[in-house]
C-alpha cells in the first residue's frame, strides 16, 4: 500500500498521543496534535478531518499496515493504547522486510572497498547482525554500549527534522545548576554523540559563540516559524578538532598536553589514541611511553587522565598537572577521612 507522507506523519503522531497514558485522548485532540504536526513539518495549515483521524487509527487497528495496533475506546470518547508498552515503531520485521534487508546488505558489501563507502563497514555488519537476530531468534552477536535510561533520546528525531529543515527551536532547558528551566532560542547545526549522550550544538542569535545543550537536560521543545535560521557554513570535524569530548575552547587556549604511561597501559593509548593529534615521543627502557597531543583543557581531558589513576602521570603543562594532582590528593583525603 502507498502511503503519503501525511499520513505518515499522522501514524506516529497518533502513535505518539496514544504512549502518553498520563493524558485522556479524544477524537479532537488527536485531530489537533495531528494537524500541529503536520504545521511543523510542512510550514503552513493543512486541514486535518475527522474522517481521516477515524480513518487513520481503523487502518493502524488493521493488518494492512502491519500495525496491528490495539487501539481501544474507553467511557465512549477516550482513545488508548490497550497494551501499556505498544508503539507502532516496535513491531517486528516481516519476512518481505528480511528479504530485502538482506539483499540490501548484499549490495552494501560490494562497495564496503570503496574509499566513498569506506565508513558503511560498521554499519553493515549492525544490518547483518539485526538480520541475525530476527532470522534465527538468536541472541544477538554484536552487542552496542547503550544507556536505555538516558533521558532525552525521544528528542532525537525532532531535532535531526529541525537541522535537516534548518527550523528555529525554541527549547525548555534546565541545567543540573538550574532551579527551573529557560527558554533558549537555538539555530541547530549538528548533533553529537559522546560517551553514550547526545548534545544539540547551535547558535543563539544574541550569542556569536556555539552552544552546547545536553538533551538529557532538555524539559520541551517547540519551533520558532518567524525566525531565518542562520544561514553560515558549519564543519563538524573542524569545529571539533582540537577537543576531547564536547566542551569547545577558543584557538588560543589549545595546550600541549604531554602524558607518560606506564608500560601495561601504552598499548591502550597506542590502539586508540586519546586524541587524533597524539604522538609518540620517547620510549623509556621500562616499557612505559610518553605521548604528546594539541587539544583544549577541559572537563573531558581531565576525565580520561583522572580515568587511568596511578598508571598515568601529566609532565606538561604545570598547570594541568598541579590540576591532576590536586584531584588526586583531594580524593585520597577522602578515604583516609573515611578509614579514621
Amino acid at each position: 500500500m502507498a502511503l503519503n507522507k501525511n499520513a505518515l506523519i499522522r501514524y506516529k503522531t497518533i502513535d505518539k498521543c496514544l504512549q502518553n497514558r498520563f493524558r485522556d485522548w479524544t477524537l479532537n485532540d488527536l485531530i489537533d496534535a495531528c494537524s500541529n504536526a503536520l504545521y511543523e513539518y510542512e510550514g503552513r495549515d493543512v486541514n486535518v478531518s475527522k474522517r481521516s483521524i477515524q480513518l487513520d487509527i481503523q487502518l493502524m487497528r488493521s493488518d494492512k499496515l502491519g500495525y496491528n495496533a490495539p487501539i481501544v475506546v474507553y467511557s465512549k470518547k477516550y482513545y488508548r493504547y490497550d497494551e501499556e508498552n505498544y508503539s507502532i515503531t516496535n513491531i517486528p520485521v516481516t519476512e518481505n522486510d528480511m528479504n530485502i534487508l538482506s539483499e540490501t546488505v548484499e549490495m552494501l558489501k560490494q562497495f564496503k572497498d570503496f574509499s566513498l563507502f569506506s565508513e558503511l563497514g560498521g554499519i553493515i555488519q549492525k544490518l547483518e547482525d539485526k538480520i541475525y537476530v530476527e532470522k534465527t531468534d538468536q541472541p544477538a552477536v554484536i552487542h552496542l554500549d547503550k544507556n536505555e535510561g538516558l533521558k532525552g533520546l525521544c528528542f532525537l528525531d525532532e531535532l535531526y527534522q529541525a537541522i535537516i529543515k534548518k527550523l528555529v527551536l525554541k527549547i525548555s532547558y534546565k541545567s543540573f545548576k538550574a532551579r527551573q528551566a529557560n527558554e533558549i532560542v537555538l539555530h541547530p547545526f549538528i548533533l553529537k554523540e559522546f560517551n553514550n549522550r547526545w548534545f544539540i550544538v547551535g547558535k543563539n542569535e544574541q550569542n556569536t559563540k556555539m552552544m552546547t545543550l545536553a538533551l538529557d537536560r532538555i524539559v520541551s521543545i517547540d519551533f520558532d516559524l518567524s525566525l531565518s535560521h542562520i544561514n553560515e557554513p558549519f564543519d563538524g570535524d573542524l569545529f571539533y578538532k582540537n577537543t576531547i569530548g564536547v566542551t569547545v575552547l577558543s584557538d588560543d587556549q589549545i595546550d600541549r598536553v604531554v602524558f607518560k604511561l606506564n608500560k601495561s597501559n601504552t598499548p591502550y593509548a597506542i590502539t586508540k589514541p586519546f586524541h587524533a593529534t597524539q604522538k609518540v615521543i620517547e620510549k623509556d627502557e621500562d616499557g612505559s611511553t610518553t605521548f604528546e597531543m594539541y587539544v583544549h583543557h577541559n572537563f573531558e581531558l581531565e576525565r580520561i587522565i583522572l580515568g587511568f589513576g596511578d598508571a598515568i602521570e601529566v609532565i606538561e603543562p604545570s598547570f594541568l598537572r598541579r590540576r591532576i594532582k590536586g584531584v588526586l590528593r583531594k580524593a585520597l583525603e577522602g578515604y583516609q577521612v573515611n578509614e579514621g
